[in-house]
């Protein structure tokens, strides 16, 4: 069960980044609540995955899951570079995240 409360903590914190994003462009009551939300929700998820996962597991898959989710997002809509060399090392970062998953 940690590692679904792991996969959900990292997805709110894209959603989390998505609202800093929507804040630097607008500073509007939606923007701060999608930032808020996704945070609150990441790390609520993360303290429950961390009840049954090692700190240092949790965290790094955490963030690697955020890292990989911004990038991927900034790329489908936001309009960042696409560039190869960018997405071999997203797919570092995922591998390492998996290989985590497949130790821990």
């Amino acid at each position: 069960m940690g590692w679904f409360f792991l996969i959900f903590a990292g997805m709110f914190e894209v959603v989390g980044v998505v609202g800093m994003n929507q804040i630097n462009k607008a500073k509007n009551i939606r923007s701060f609540a999608i930032f808020i939300v996704g945070i609150v929700l990441s790390f609520g998820f993360l303290s429950q995955a961390m009840k049954t996962l090692p700190m240092g597991t949790s965290y790094a898959v955490w963030t690697g899951i955020g890292t990989v989710g911004g990038a991927v997002v900034g790329m489908l809509f936001y309009g960042e570079s696409k560039n190869w060399k960018r997405i071999v090392f997203i797919a570092m970062v995922l591998s390492a995240a998996v290989g985590l998953k497949l130790i821990a």
